[in-house]
């Protein structure tokens, strides 16, 4: 039974490959995707945090260890890339997405894929209140900016036709539960966890309508991942015996329903909008179930540190204990995917859910 499983994981990541490696060429030959425009939070975050006064930083070593020829910390909350990039390549567009407040970077760059995204941040603004990051209302803003950067590059005419050809990713949720609603009282103390995801679901669906209005048709959503599973909910998981705390797993796919009848009734409202459901709930949990199918040893604890609540100044390159192969483990910090996870899934969800798109 369980070579049977390796089997059939193994047959599964090798025709998705090839799948990708075709999606690849033919988006390189017929682009309907003109750019990659990001908001959303650590997931997606490639080095905005950098440019702002929080401790939620992760531009130094060892993160970035093996990004693009290794040790190059870029602000990813990854030991590599993080989705952005893969779906940005997966599209033919470029390999990596740069951070919209990186000085490196212009408008030049920026034209054809750009995160505003920032590590630590939610959909409610108090989450992002927490630990100083850029909320949400702020990466429209940024987003309002880049449009005017981007007429006075291009020219209107341009302008207006890569807004309405680019792929919109909208990837966070994590932090508004575990870093907000679940440690402090406030949120708690005014919505059930079904309101306060209701009250989520609102302002997602109020974010969706301001990038419509602003030009934006082709819109992917990412869900929740088994968020009780991360090793830091793990860890402190003590009367649980340090396993899965299933309680949040369960709000993650009661999220991911009402975000699903929330992208099914935008797409009925707005007649131009091509929106999808990036729920990779899922295959994530079926990595955590089953992380010896591909090719994973480890999977309670991260590879920084002791793996069990480092992320951020927490692991850095002075720690000892950082473990040597991180493609070994399911996660590279106590909160965050490692490059080989996030390849994983975003394999799994271009073919699957992004197609709608070529």
């Amino acid at each position: 039974m369980g070579y049977n499983c390796i089997y059939i994981a193994t047959t599964w990541l090798l025709l998705t490959n090839i799948l990708l490696a075709i999606i690849v060429v033919s988006e390189a030959n017929n682009k309907k995707v003109s750019a990659l425009i990001v908001f959303g939070d650590s997931t997606v975050d490639s080095g905005n945090n950098n440019q702002i006064r929080t401790v939620l930083k992760s531009n130094f070593r060892p993160y970035g260890r093996d990004f693009e020829g290794g040790n190059n910390p870029t602000g990813r909350f990854c030991n590599g890339r993080v989705p952005s990039d893969f779906i940005a390549e997966a599209f033919g567009i470029k390999n990596t997405i740069p951070a919209y407040s990186d000085p490196a970077y212009t408008i030049k760059d920026f034209a054809t894929g750009v995160s505003f995204a920032s590590a630590g941040t939610g959909y409610d603004n108090a989450t992002a209140a927490i630990l100083n990051v850029i909320p949400m209302w702020k990466e429209l803003e940024n987003y309002k900016e880049y449009q005017a950067k981007l007429r006075a590059y291009v020219g209107i005419e341009k302008a207006n036709e890569i807004i309405g050809e680019a792929l919109y990713q909208i990837s966070l949720g994590t932090n508004d539960f575990l870093e907000n609603y679940y440690i402090f009282p406030t949120r708690r103390s005014h919505f059930t966890v079904s309101q306060y995801q209701d009250f989520l679901v609102g302002i997602a669906e109020n974010f969706v309508k301001d990038l419509y209005a602003l030009g934006g048709r082709k819109i992917s959503i990412t869900g929740l991942v088994p968020m009780g599973c991360l090793p830091l909910e793990r860890t402190i998981n003590i009367f649980g015996h340090h396993a899965c705390k299933e309680e949040y797993n369960n709000v993650a796919l009661g999220f991911n329903e009402k975000l699903d009848r929330l992208i099914s009734n935008l797409n009925k409202k707005l007649p131009l909008l091509k929106a999808v459901s990036a729920n990779a709930y899922y295959i994530f949990n079926d990595i955590i179930t089953r992380p010896s199918a591909y090719g994973y040893e480890v999977v309670e604890k991260a590879c920084c540190s002791t793996g069990t609540i480092e992320m951020s100044y927490l692991c850095n390159e002075k720690n000892p204990l950082t473990c040597p192969d991180p493609n070994k483990y399911v996660f590279w910090d106590a909160f965050h995917p490692t490059e080989k996870t996030y390849r994983i899934v975003s394999n799994y969800l271009i073919p699957k859910l992004l197609a709608t798109f070529r």
